[in-house]
């Protein structure tokens, strides 16, 4: 059995059984299995492409095997998942694909399950790619359900994306939106501001001052290099960064606190911003391991910050008046980072966006509550979903009267290298991947009034 296909099967697994995150599990399992760089190409494909069209596979799975795939051997499905992407969107011969199948479903199950996965997966292969879209194409019944089909997404997705483009009166990009969904991402970088310089062979980005594009070799030998003042760090996420720290001249002494902090990319930039203008940085993560890697990221800025563990709705509201800066990149359900993560457009349901917004609520609930007079908070997610966006930050605002919408677009123009064209509605800004290149972040900036004459807090 080839090495390539055994690690992709292994991390597609993972994913389908153990909620495993692809984008961090792939690399550690490369590294493990020592394989050539041709392979771990061949790895990163397999896995990748079969995570991302996942629910297209099971479509044209069931129709093979003439059973819903809810009915098949999690493993065994997860086999034939890996099978049918060579099949239908790789160059590999068919005979190899099936063969190496076989081996895989003979490992993962028995002789039975092996003979299974060769008569699907055989049956597969006898009918082009273009014949199985054409097949599922005719059992749809309107345009999301086709779209869906078409760029393997849910329906769901599908129109979570429609509606968020019809916000920036964008809706005819639909097509667009979905597709850059499902091209991979470059290694994209950034040399911490006062603390690194770009290297002279880089790509400078499009928006970002400070970040840029993979030289070339390899981008963790690069990072390893820069004691961890060049790090991976998407455009868009360094942008809402960057829209909280220059939204208005920073004053020595200023309090500033990354409340969900995880992984740790935003709290290193902030520390830079912070070491620069002489405030003082907190960070929080609820998760420990999280919180770790936090710490970790924030290793090669010379600045003392304190990371803790709280509960984000609680630690901020035990802290009301104190904070001038808050950046609360709220959990969210991803769908901006599909191109990352491709795995979370067949994880996520609505179901899960109704938990989110709660707690998406209750977090920049939180963050108000903690602002000085006169602070600002930036409401960021990686996601355009709009009930994780506007209808949030409409909410904030009901309940808080008083606070005001600062013109992020207008914020993040006098620190881009060339105009984003971004804005959204309220005020905010939404990257997209097929416009800006980033991933879809949403940034909202909104500013507490400077009149309340109540003490602050631990200031």
């Amino acid at each position: 059995m080839q090495p390539a296909r055994r690690v992709a099967f292994d991390v597609i697994h993972a994913v389908s059984t153990s909620d495993a995150y692809a984008n961090l599990l792939l690399p550690h399992r490369l590294a493990e299995a020592k394989l050539s760089p041709a392979d771990a190409g061949l790895a990163t494909e397999l896995t990748y492409g079969t995570l991302r069209r996942r629910g297209y596979y099971d479509r044209v799975i069931a129709h093979a095997a003439k059973r819903p795939v809810t009915e098949i051997d999690d493993a065994i499905l997860d086999v034939l998942r890996l099978g049918a992407h060579q099949l239908l969107s790789m160059r590999v011969a068919g005979h190899a694909a099936v063969n190496e199948s076989v081996e895989l479903a003979r490992s993962a199950g028995s002789r039975s399950a092996a003979g299974f996965t060769n008569g699907v997966l055989r049956t597969i292969s006898r009918t082009e790619p273009g014949e199985w879209e054409r097949i599922l194409l005719g059992e749809v019944t309107n345009d999301t359900d086709r779209l869906a089909v078409s760029t393997a997404h849910p329906s769901w997705v599908v129109r979570a994306i429609r509606q968020a483009l019809d916000l920036q009166d964008r809706g005819d990009e639909l097509e667009d939106a979905l597709a850059a969904d499902n091209l991979a991402p470059q290694v994209n970088l950034i040399a911490l501001p006062g603390l690194a310089d770009r290297p002279e062979d880089a790509e400078p980005n499009r928006f970002s001052p400070y970040g840029f594009r993979n030289p070339g070799g390899d981008p963790v030998q690069l990072v390893g290099t820069g004691g961890g003042r060049l790090r991976v760090q998407d455009e868009g996420s360094q942008l809402a960064a960057l829209a909280l720290t220059r939204a208005a001249p920073v004053r020595s002494g200023e309090r500033w606190l990354d409340l969900c902090a995880g992984p740790g990319g935003k709290a290193a930039l902030l520390a830079a911003e912070a070491l620069a203008g002489g405030a003082r940085l907190d960070a929080n993560e609820l998760v420990p391991a999280r919180a770790r890697l936090v710490e970790r990221a924030l290793a090669g800025v010379p600045l003392d910050v304190s990371v803790s563990t709280a509960d984000g709705t609680t630690l901020a509201a035990e802290h009301p008046g104190t904070y001038d800066r808050i950046l609360l990149d709220a959990p969210c359900t991803g769908l901006g980072a599909l191109r990352r993560r491709p795995e979370a457009r067949w994880r996520k349901t609505p179901k899960d966006v109704a938990e989110l917004t709660r707690l998406q609520g209750s977090l920049l609930d939180a963050a108000i509550t903690a602002l000085a007079p006169g602070g600002i908070v930036a409401y960021v997610t990686c996601s355009p979903h709009v009930g994780e966006t506007a209808l949030i930050v409409e909410s904030a605002l009901r309940a808080h009267p008083g606070m005001e919408r600062l013109d992020t677009p207008a914020v993040l123009d006098q620190v881009t290298t060339e105009p984003l064209d971004a804005a959204a509605p309220g005020g905010a800004v939404q990257l997209w991947p097929h416009r800006q290149g980033t991933d879809a972040m949403y940034i909202a900036l909104l500013r507490k009034p400077a009149e309340s004459a109540e003490p602050t807090v631990g200031r």
